[in-house]
Parts: C-alpha cells; structure tokens; sequence
C-alpha cells in the first residue's frame, strides 16, 4: 500500500506531481491547515504531512497522528511544529534549509541599502508631492563595516554579497573557524568587537536559548554610534523596546526589520520611528524561492516514506538515500543490542562504550548509536527514540564513547556495547548476515551464535551438569515452547549463560523456578520488536 501525504497549505502544482511521480497517494488540500478541528479529524489517516506555516502541528494535533511518521515543513523555521511531541511520538520533522537562503540574503542586503539611504521614506514624500532632497540624506556602504552575527548558510551569502558591494566584513560566529573565515574573505571576532567596529549589523543565527536577546540593551550600549541594525533572522533576537530607545537617542541611525517578538506584527516599538525600514517576514518570499522549498520537502518527504532516506530533519541524524538501505539492518542490530543491555542491567548505568568493528565502522555510526542508546533506555522510558535518546543519557549524566575499528575476526563487522554500572561491566557484540537480521555473537565475553526473537529468555549461570535439562523440562512443564536454544560458557565450571528464543512471553512463575535453581544467578525475559 502506497504511503499517504497530506498536503494542508499551499505547495505548486509541480511539488504535488513529485509525490504522484514517485508514487505517493498525495491529498492536496491547501486549505486545510487553517481549519483545525477538520485537520485533526482527518490526520489520523496520513503517514506523512507537509506544510508551511497556515498549518499548525501542535501536540493536540500530532497526538491524533496515529499514523503519522514524516512533517515536511516548506522552509527553514519549524516554530509552528511541536518538535518535543513530534520527537516523543517518533515522528520525523524535517525543514528545507537551502531552499531560500539566497532570498533570505538578498533581502538583508536590499534592507541593508533601504536604511542607509532611507529610500522608503523618501519615496512616500516623493509620491506625496513634496520634494525634500535635502531631508533624506544617505551614507555610502562603500568601505563600511558590516557585523554578520551568524556566519552559517545565510549569513555567508550575506558576506559574499557584501564584499562584492566593497564593504569591509567581520563575523561572529562560534563554529566559524579560522580557515573558513579566511576562504570567504571576513575577519573572524568576538561579539563585543563586532559590536564596537560594525556600521551595519545583520543577524543570521537560529532563535535558541543563548542568542535570544543577543543584541539587549546592554548590547546595544556597546555598539558604535550611528550603527544600522539588520534583522531578517528571528524576532526576539533583538530587544525591540530596548532598540527602539537606542533610535530615538540617536544612538542608532537606523534599522530594517523583516522579523518580529510577535508575528503577525500589528504594533511594535519600532513602528513609526524614523528610518526604520519594516518588511511582513518576506525573506523568503520570492517566487523561485517558494518554489524551490516546495520541491525540496516532496523529494525529501518521499525519500523517506520510500527508501528510509532522512536529510535536513530537525530531530535526527541524516540518513541518505543510498546509505539508507544498507543501514536498516544495522539499525535494527543497534536497537536490539541496546534493548538486550537494557532489560538484563538492573543497576543505573555510568557509562556506555561502543566498538564498530569492520565494515559497520565506516557507515554512519552517528545514527546507529542514536538507535543503540534508544533501544538501551526503552525499557525504563516507553517513548524514546533516536532522537530523544542521546539527550537522555547526557542529561543523565551517562559517559558515552564511541570507537572504531578495522576489520578483525571471522566477521566482516560487528558491534560491541559495554555497560558499566556500580556494580558491573556487562557487554553484548552481534552482527548481520546475508539475510539482513541481527544476530548475538557475543555476551559476557562468552562467545555464541544466537537469532533475535520477539520472545527470548537470558539465563546466567554456573556451569554444572543438568541444566539443559532443567530449563527445558522447567518450560515444558509451563506450556512454553522453545523455537531456539543457544548456550555458552568461559570455561568449564565457570559462568555460562543460555538464550532461549520462546513463542511466547514467559510468566514470573516460570522465571521464579528458574531462579529456584542454585547454579542460576539471573533468568531475564526479553522482548524485542523484531519481524
């Protein structure tokens, strides 16, 4: 069955023939998005959903996604998507990032040179019959400074163009380097020189908990006198009742905002002052740029739903299209690992190490230890996923190394997880085969060969004489048929353990006569969600 999308504002005609091209049953009701209570009735239905920003996906709306595993969002800002209730129900939010960074550019620019020579002022005098020359005199930003807070996608289109209008730039940026900056052509400095040289200042960062506010009163304080400030970012990154007294004390020359606190934007602080140049958040408004963002988020919504491919989303590591294949099953391996060290660790965990070894050491091993550290704490935490889950241990205060490894062994590749608890250090090593399912290779350090089933049992024990016949006549007894049973051991009279893979969930009582045996030390249940 074809995966659904449902299409609730208004994408081009071409976007929509994407998803019918490649097979996706789309349902294109640009209308829908403002309709709520007709929108969670229906969504229930979709797998994927893609939108701009009429649809608002709240945690109301992606709670009665049952199905839902995709939102594509035709631009960059996702602030109308619950991405916390999205990541909680494992639903992939993805944005289109690059699709109208040039426009967003140009538009910084084009309030850039609206500012320095106020030329929508002069045009409302003009057109009102007067004619004030002398009224609006500009500045050249011929040999200016430009201050580019922001040096990532847009904020580098933003230097090019200005070091093309001869201007002289300098970047605050904390993951510019030093090489990166000497390629574009700026000059790399901290916030307070920026502050302190820039004639104009322009910002392009994401709104997060550090930059929200960046340029406050006490920033503004710092900024050198006449300075015209830019903003086709993110209301809120700027104090606009704090910027708006810089103007009319004359400290700021002038400002041009495209971005508000409060969108829509019906009053602001800013309105009415002198030179300030205020655009409805059209950065993005173009027609090439709308079109684009529509055809990036229909490709890369129906890579998804199709090939498992996930690129630009906001809440996991990006998975491409031809890797993704080849990835799903060591995944599925990292989840089952995760999930094994899971259920059987009864002590809290300090630290987790991970060894890829062999042909797994070269794939992308970002996404794979995100699937491990989702299956190790789903036992305790039912919603977690690969997006949740590293969080999760760092918050926790869990070590987490990971290492690499050439090929070695009789294995092509393989996995090893290491727990390290108060108590103990526990490690479980699997592999694929050709058939693409996970298989244990390795627990305790004791070697075996052993498929994953739905229903498995772990068993820890000393090695004595009568076990297998003890576990099997115990199951036998209960009614639990056994599909498979694998055994190891260190050494002889040494610790040995035993996976039984069951047809069905074993009962406490069964575990408890398990238990009741002295050479037993652990009799686990285990669950995992395997085909």
């Amino acid at each position: 069955m074809a995966p659904r999308v449902l299409v609730s504002d208004a994408l081009s005609e071409a976007a929509v023939q994407i998803f019918k091209d490649r097979g996706i049953d789309v349902d294109f009701q640009p209308k829908l998005g403002k309709d709520k209570e007709k929108l969670l009735e229906v969504i229930g239905q979709y797998d994927g959903l893609a939108i701009r920003s009429a649809t608002k996906a709240t945690e109301k709306l992606i709670e009665a996604a049952t199905n839902l595993k995709v939102i594509g969002r035709a631009g960059i800002g996702v602030d109308n998507v619950d991405i916390p209730a999205a990541s909680r129900r494992g639903i992939i939010v993805m944005n289109t990032p690059f699709g109208n960074s040039i426009t967003t550019a140009e538009h910084a620019i084009s309030l850039m040179l609206a500012v320095a020579r106020q030329i929508p002022a002069a045009d409302a005098s003009t057109q009102a019959g007067k004619w004030e020359k002398s009224k609006f005199m500009g500045v050249e930003i011929t040999g200016k400074t430009l201050g580019v807070i922001g040096a990532g996608n847009i904020g580098s289109i933003v230097c090019n163009r200005a070091l093309g209008l001869k201007m002289n730039v300098i970047a605050f940026d904390p993951f510019l380097s030093q090489d990166k900056a000497e390629k574009m052509g700026v000059t790399k400095v901290e916030l307070d020189e920026l502050l302190a040289k820039a004639d104009f200042i322009t910002l392009h960062v994401p709104m997060t908990d550090k930059t929200r506010g960046i340029l406050n009163a006490e920033a503004l304080a710092k900024t050198k006198k006449g300075v015209r400030i830019i903003n086709c970012a993110r209301g809120g990154l700027v104090d606009e009742a704090a910027l708006a007294e810089a103007i009319k004390s004359g400290h700021v020359a002038g400002a041009g905002f495209d971005v508000f606190e409060t969108e829509p934007a019906t009053e602001s602080p800013l309105f009415g002052l002198e030179n300030v140049v205020c655009t409805p958040h059209l950065g993005a408004s173009t027609t090439e740029a709308q079109e684009n963002v529509a055809l990036q988020v229909a490709d890369q919504m129906s890579d998804y739903l199709l090939k498992g491919a996930v690129s630009n989303a906001i809440n996991m590591p990006s998975i491409s299209a031809d890797e993704a294949p080849r990835l799903k099953p060591v995944i599925k391996l990292a989840e089952v690992l995760g999930g094994f060290a899971g259920q059987v660790t009864e002590n809290p965990i300090k630290q987790v190490e991970v060894l890829y070894d062999g042909i797994f050491a070269d794939m992308n091993t970002t996404a794979l230890t995100s699937a491990m550290l989702a299956g190790l704490l789903r036992p305790v935490v039912a919603d977690v996923n690969m997006v949740s889950a590293p969080i999760m241990v760092k918050d926790k205060g869990i070590i987490l190394q990971e290492a690499k490894r050439d090929k070695s062994g009789v294995y092509d590749g393989y996995i090893k997880l290491t727990i390290t608890t108060e108590k103990q250090t526990r490690s479980v090593a699997g592999t694929v085969f050709s058939d693409g399912k996970p298989r244990f290779i390795q627990i305790k350090g004791i070697n075996m060969d052993a498929d994953v089933g739905r229903h498995m049992i772990y068993i820890a024990n000393t090695d004595v004489p009568g076990m297998i016949g003890f576990m099997g006549s115990t199951l036998g007894d209960a009614g639990v048929n056994i599909a498979n049973f694998q055994l190891g051991r260190d050494n002889q009279g040494g610790d040995a353990i035993a996976l039984l893979y069951v047809d069905e969930e074993p009962k406490q009582e069964v575990l408890d006569k398990l238990l009741a045996h002295p050479a037993i030390k652990q009799a686990k249940p285990l669950e995992f969600a395997v085909e």
